[in-house]
Order: C-alpha cells, then structure tokens, then sequence
C-alpha cells in the first residue's frame, strides 16, 4: 500500500483549512503601509507613509530588530487548554524589548510549531498574536505554521516571534547619555509576565497546588487565571512619552524587565561611569509573587534575579522631566513609581 504524508502525521487537507482561517486575523492588524502581496513569498511593507498628513520624514532611520518566545508558560496554556493569550505575550516579548531603543513597532512575524494539526488551537493562538499586535501598533505581516509529528508531542506546540522597527538616528535611546543625577521611574508589570515560569510550574507542583485552584492571596483569581495573565505591551505608552518630547532628550534609558530581574537588566544600559541606586519596596508589587516565594521558600536574591517583581519596564530620565514623565505614563494607561536615581560607579545596579 503507498505511503501518504497523512500516514506521518500531516494532514496537508487539514492543513489548508486551517490556514484560510488567519488570513482575516493578520488584515485586522495593517496600516497604510502593509503593501498587498497576496500568495506571495513574503509580507511587504513601506517605511514611511506617501500621505503627508502622515509621513514621518525620517533624516537617518534604523531598522530595529528583536525575536523572543514565550518559554514554558506554554505548558500552562496546554494543560488548561486555554491557547487565546499566549500569543499577546509573544508580541509583548519582542515589541517591549524593541522599543527599549526609542523605536516605533513596524511589523511581526510568527512561527508556530504543532505536534499535530488542530484548526481551532492554532486560530486561538493566532488570535492572541493578531490581539498584541494591535496593541502594539504593528501590522501582523506573516508567519509560518509547521506540523511536526516526532519532533513535539501531539498537544504540544511552540512559538518563536520577530519583530521589527525603526527610529530616527536623532532619536535613538541607547542609555549613553544616562548621568548622574538621572531618576529612575519603574513602570508596573501585569504580574509574572513570560519569565520565570519553570520555576513557577516547579514551585505550584511541589506544593501540590491545583491550576484551577483559588488561593485567598491571588485575591479571588484562579491559579490558571494568573499565571496566563499576558504581559503587558508598553508601546503606545512610550510612544506617548516619547511624542511629547520630540526636541528634548529627556528619556535617557529604557530597560525591559525580563529574565535577570531588575538589576541584571537595568545594568545593561548603563554605562561604566554610573551606577542606579534602587530604593527597595519603593514600587508595589503584585501578590501573585510573595505567594510563590512562601510557597516555594525562595530566597529573596533568587526572586529578583529570576521575576519583574512587579515592575515591567524601567525609565532613566532627566530629573528636572520627570514628575511630567510619570504623569505622560500614567495618562498612558500605566502606574508608575520613581524608584531610584542614578550616580557615579562603575556600571551597576544595587540596592540602596
């Protein structure tokens, strides 16, 4: 009897069907300047606009790039069954990551990995990418969906994202210009966000805690409820910011708070002549993690270095700018708390 691509797992039938659900969910996320390539090779898209009223009249621009994942928070979307936000999270760890630089989100591509075709789990998952990047401002330009028998177990898939961007040269935030005096302004996380989550599933699973489970200290929410809780995209706040001060320098750095925790990723930006000084339980922070550390009896180092601790994105500003800094983030939709100022070091973050 012959042997079909069927017979190894791939329904290439199925496969189809699957595809002519998505087409809808990337068209809800284009601008003016997605180009039509239908049935084409690859997405098209144009820098600027040809529409004066708004064309961005770059001088020097730079292409921005960054591709992240979502990691093993994945495991709880599987478990649950529920595949709808993951793909937030995706964006939300690329865009948040760009922006860092000053640039404005252009374009996403995704690519998802499947044990086995399932037409419905993978519009779910796309729907959640389509969500992001209209949060982001950024036009969902294509993607990739493979089938791999063998390679991932039948419920199991994984994503990978990339993301691009630009900024004009004149506006580039690269942290060189952070000086002693500078505030430090640490903008809210939505919880644990896509970091740290082997932990986390180590912890829930030691203590024998049900994902359906709901804890007194999570506040009425569901364990499951929590930990697929999506990160938060940044990128019209910071756009915002950003917008009002077109002339002044004022943001000197932005930092991304991801795995490393606050202090490993505020350091990256700084340069070797200055140190942040962080002043500790200066910021809220969201229960979900003094649940985890007492339930897991985590040290206090191994929490900051692994979570956001409730901090998401961080500032190095101007100081003489940033009481209206913080009231531009707020009016972005975020709370923020000045948590810090810069002096001279020797390019360290630490604690007061």
């Amino acid at each position: 009897m012959p042997v079909t691509y069927k017979d190894s797992g791939v329904d290439l039938d199925l496969y189809a069907q699957a595809m002519q659900r998505l087409p809808s969910l990337a068209r809800r996320t284009f601008s003016p300047r997605v180009v039509s390539n239908d049935g084409g090779f690859a997405g098209l898209f144009k820098l600027d606009f040809s529409s004066p009223l708004f064309s961005r009249n770059y001088e020097d621009p730079i292409l921005v790039a960054g591709t992240d994942g979502v990691g093993t928070k994945l495991k709880v979307a599987q478990i649950t069954g529920r595949h709808d936000t993951v793909g937030i999270d995706l964006v939300a760890m690329c865009v948040n990551d760009l922006i860092c630089t000053g640039a404005e989100p252009l374009f996403f591509l995704d690519y998802i990995a499947m044990g086995r075709d399932d037409a419905d789990r993978l519009e779910q998952v796309v729907k959640g990418i389509s969500d992001g990047c209209l949060q982001a401002d950024s036009a969902l330009l294509g993607g990739e969906t493979a089938i791999m028998p063998d390679m991932y177990a039948a419920e199991d898939y994984d994503l990978a994202g990339f993301a691009v961007g630009v900024v004009d040269r004149k506006h580039l935030v690269d942290g060189k210009s952070i000086v002693p005096g500078d505030k430090i302004i640490g903008i809210s996380s939505d919880g644990i966000h896509s970091n740290g989550y082997s932990l986390v599933r180590k912890i829930i699973s030691h203590a024998g805690i049900a994902l359906d489970a709901c804890p007194a200290e999570l506040g009425g929410a569901s364990v499951a409820d929590e930990l697929l809780r999506p990160t938060r995209i940044y990128s019209s706040m910071l756009r915002r910011v950003l917008g009002h001060y077109r002339v002044k320098h004022v943001v000197h750095g932005i930092a991304h708070i991801t795995g490393g925790g606050l202090h490993e990723n505020l350091s990256r930006i700084l340069p070797k002549t200055v140190d942040t000084v962080i002043q500790p339980d200066s910021w809220p922070m969201p229960p979900v993690f003094p649940w985890l550390q007492g339930l897991g009896d985590v040290a206090d180092e191994e929490m900051q270095r692994v979570f956001n601790m409730g901090l998401g994105l961080v500032l190095v500003v101007s100081d003489f700018y940033a009481a209206k800094i913080m009231e531009l983030v707020r009016a972005g939709g975020c709370e923020c708390t000045e948590i810090g100022h810069v002096e001279a070091g020797s390019g360290e973050s630490r604690f007061a």
